[in-house]
């Protein structure tokens, strides 16, 4: 069931599950994307295609918030919004050690390998690197892992997964960044929480928030994700 967190005119908010692909790819799965067209198509009957912009991605194996353009005016927004960085996002992850601080801003170099869909995480500029930054939080810990929370301040590939496994803070499930075991539902402990923005076309402010998935290391640290 796709669970739809906003909907207007103008755009369509979704929850995505870790696992649902966003755009299509060499795979051939049915996407987000298709799914979302579908649950329109079919609650206000239209006839024909569907118009529906992809404003931003999540990798596959991370759930939570997806934001979808309804309209073309909507979609050239919102995309302008993403470049000017007038879109804030906030990730929550569980990882498997405790980071070198409580709070801190963290920098890299990630380098992209495309034949590995991988990038890597350098302390100094290299060649072919693009710089990536942001700050985490301790807000959470069990007898095993650790909560983070995350604001990104670049949009990179894999960006989180790789600085955050960089520190020695790996994960939980993200066997690509050196976790050790994979989740049973094939997922990561990444999720995109919460997102701010001023609605492209109402001027009005958004907050909108994703719960995590239904999972008992998540529900344990229910109480401590406001």
């Amino acid at each position: 069931m796709l669970e739809v967190l906003y909907e207007d005119n103008h755009l369509i908010i979704v929850n995505k599950k870790s696992g649902d692909i966003v755009q299509g790819d060499k795979t051939g799965d049915v996407t987000l994307a298709e799914d979302v067209k579908a649950y329109i198509k079919d609650k206000y009957n239209k006839p024909g295609e569907v118009f529906l912009g992809i404003t931003h991605r999540l990798d596959r194996p991370t759930s939570g918030i997806v934001i979808f353009a309804k309209t073309s005016k909507a979609l050239s927004r919102i995309n302008k919004m993403f470049a000017d960085k007038q879109i804030q996002k906030t990730y929550l992850a569980i990882v498997d050690n405790a980071p070198p601080k409580t709070k801190d801003t963290i920098n890299h170099y990630l380098v992209r390998n495309r034949k590995q869909n991988k990038s890597y995480a350098n302390d100094k500029n290299v060649p072919n690197s693009k710089k990536a930054s942001l700050t985490y939080e301790l807000i959470a810990n069990s007898d095993k892992y650790y909560l983070l929370k995350i604001q990104l301040h670049t949009g990179r590939h894999h960006q989180i997964r790789a600085q955050l496994s960089k520190i020695g803070c790996k994960i939980k499930g993200d066997l690509k960044y050196n976790f050790p075991r994979s989740n049973l539902d094939g997922g990561i402990c990444l999720h995109a929480y919460k997102i701010e923005f001023i609605h492209p076309v109402k001027k009005e402010k958004l907050t909108i928030f994703a719960k995590p998935p239904k999972d008992k290391l998540w529900d344990y640290f229910s109480s401590a994700i406001v």
